[in-house]
């Protein structure tokens, strides 16, 4: 098979961006557009004369055409559509997060692993160059052992209907830092903090820490609130540091050969232990220009091909919802730390 029929479920916000870069997608074929409202799939598709709109899932599951989907609707509809998918034999894409629920999730992966399709997170930002290089600049050793992870993801943003900020913002996030740490490293516990200060019956911003199996630490920031918008993300290592600013378009991953140097005369011994500041220069990589989304797609496209699990697997999804609802006891708890039994989504 030289190309995959794909349908896309939901042509809201991010419907539309789905369909532009698979009809650019070489291995996938887009089939259909499926909306509860077929007039706003139609109004979507425009000149894309070749692909059908529909307001049936049903008739879209039925087209043996159809071999995957990507489904991009509200949380709340993820785990009905993605097992009603999979229970039709299509491969399943899907935006974040996987579920609301990890027990809902856990049963998705199981399913999926059962029919042996493919089913993938949407981690979008894990495909852009930036993210790419930093888990390279990781993995490699270059940055030395992680120490630190400071994440801001604030701006004047839209108050979701469904979701609170944790669970709009912070699987980004989440993700990210899945998706770069080295694979011996996972959280180990969670805490977070989160305010409604607008009475919005929902946390508009939340600050979430989690505590790493190497005993770095790495915190989390999500804002609806703020007047400026900030998108950075720190990590710090013990030879070097990567900033990313994915605001700042001209340097958006810069690598510090700066910090801190721990020395000992006596091995033996901490008390004559001297600390040193370490200053050289700051190197800022070449990036390509990619959008993220189409490699997603690529890399969609190629785990159903090669019969492998995708970079952002079911379980990379996993994970994160274990994160997510590890943070939501801890603001239940008043900010009490909650373990995750076995590392990470146990």
């Amino acid at each position: 098979m030289t190309s995959f029929g794909l349908a896309v479920i939901g042509a809201g916000y991010w419907g539309p961006n789905l369909i532009r870069n698979a009809m650019a997608t070489p291995e996938l074929r887009v089939e259909w557009l499926c909306d509860l409202d077929e007039g706003r799939a139609r109004a979507v598709l425009g000149h894309y004369s070749t692909v059908r709109a529909t307001d049936s899932y049903e008739r879209v599951l039925a087209d043996p055409a159809v071999q995957a989907v990507a489904i991009a609707t509200p949380a709340g509809t993820h785990a009905a559509l993605v097992r009603a998918a999979l229970e039709a034999g299509k491969h399943v894409l899907v935006e974040k997060p996987l579920t609301p629920t990890y027990a809902e999730g856990e049963r998705l992966v199981a399913l999926a692993a059962e029919k042996r399709l493919t089913l993938m997170l949407d981690h979008t930002f894990c495909y852009t160059p930036a993210v790419r290089k930093i888990r390279e600049l990781i993995r490699s050793g270059e940055v030395g052992e992680v120490r630190f992870v400071d994440s801001v993801r604030i701006n004047l943003g839209l108050v979701q209907p469904d979701v609170d900020v944790l669970w709009d913002l912070a699987p980004h996030d989440l993700s990210i830092l899945d998706f770069v740490l080295p694979p011996d490293v996972r959280p180990v516990a969670v805490a977070a903090h989160a305010s409604d200060p607008i009475g919005a019956g929902r946390p508009c911003l939340a600050y979430l820490t989690l505590w790493l199996s190497s005993g770095a630490m790495a915190h989390v920031h999500v804002n609806w609130l703020s007047p400026t918008k900030i998108r950075t993300y720190v990590i710090g290592g013990s030879r070097r540091t990567i900033v990313w600013d994915d605001v700042n378009p001209a340097q958006r991953v810069s690598v510090y050969d700066r910090g801190v140097d721990l020395t000992a005369a006596d091995p033996d011994t901490r008390r004559a232990a001297l600390i040193s500041y370490r200053t050289g220069d700051v190197v800022v990589p070449a990036l390509p220009e990619r959008e993220a989304l189409r490699g997603v797609m690529s890399e969609f496209a190629a785990a159903i091909k090669e019969g492998r699990a995708p970079l952002t697997d079911g379980e990379s999804g996993l994970r994160v919802l274990a994160l997510l609802e590890a943070a939501g006891q801890s603001i239940d708890n008043d900010g009490k730390r909650i373990e995750l039994g076995g590392g990470f989504g146990q």
